[in-house]
């Protein structure tokens, strides 16, 4: 599977589209401390990156963080303190169509704008001085953006990949969100997103946290991304009784330490299991 060349053509479907985005054009003004960054992705259409940079060590890692279907890069505002308090500089990416940003939402821009996305975050962590590793997360829908991103960036751009209610199959998703995806033609998930396939492709410390009790993403499809995942460094985390979109309402400042402990073995030579330990 080439995943460079993959067109997503029965995802583009109309009602497969009006059931995966959800725009919002909701924005607030940067708080304090806190910076945009527009990056254009096609003629005339620019998405926001908001910079939330409030560690104090240079080196501290830094995670691009690509945001549910339901949600703006500004929903973030208000967590971003909390990654920063653990050591951890967070980038927040727009879609198309959502908060600020220019066009319309749909697959393959969604995804062929991540790729877009990363070398011009890269830059500016560089220019803003910050040195440290670069994580990539998604969260929900957003794990779409993040595993491929992953999966595809060529050596040194990526060190680490981190989901929270992500998905290894696209079907049941769909009938999740009530599609009928006969009438799409979706039959395989050769017609999908093929997460559970790309994140074989990922070999570095990948991190998978779930809700025990998804009502949208049941957690054995987290469980699929976990076994096909191609990292030799790999952590699966069950939150237990939380939901889909309650999991730091469940754990609060746990979620942010959880994290932050992943982050800081970005960049270390897996540890080798002792003979016989199993």
């Amino acid at each position: 599977m080439d995943i460079r060349t993959m067109a997503y053509e029965k995802l583009e479907h109309a009602a497969v589209r009006a059931a995966l985005f959800c725009p919002r054009a909701d924005w607030n003004p940067p708080p304090a401390g806190v910076f945009d960054r527009e990056v254009e992705v096609e003629g005339g259409v620019r998405l926001p990156l908001r910079y939330h940079l409030g560690t104090a060590d240079p080196g501290a890692v830094n995670i691009l963080f690509f945001h549910g279907n339901g949600e703006v890069a500004a929903d973030y505002d208000e967590l971003a303190p909390s990654f920063n308090q653990a050591g951890l500089n967070l980038v927040v990416a727009e879609y198309r169509g959502y908060g600020r940003a220019g066009g319309q939402p749909t697959v393959r821009s969604m995804i062929g704008d991540a790729h877009q996305l990363l070398p011009r975050v890269r830059e500016t962590l560089r220019q803003e001085g910050k040195t440290g590793h670069l994580a990539v997360m998604g969260r929900s829908l957003g794990s779409v953006a993040a595993i491929d991103l992953a999966a595809a960036a060529g050596p040194g751009l990526v060190d680490g990949l981190i989901i929270e209610s992500g998905f290894a199959h696209t079907i049941p998703l769909l009938l999740a969100l009530g599609v009928d995806v006969g009438s799409c033609g979706l039959t395989s998930e050769a017609d999908g997103f093929c997460n559970v396939q790309k994140i074989g492709f990922f070999t570095k410390p990948t991190y998978i946290l779930h809700a025990q009790h998804d009502q949208l993403i049941p957690v054995t499809l987290a469980e699929a991304l976990q076994a096909s995942c191609g990292a030799q460094s790999k952590e699966f985390q069950i939150v237990p009784g939380a939901d889909h979109n309650n999991i730091i309402d469940r754990v609060g400042q746990l979620y942010f330490e959880a994290i932050a402990r992943f982050c800081r073995k970005l960049g270390q030579p897996p540890r080798r299991k002792k003979p016989g330990v199993r």
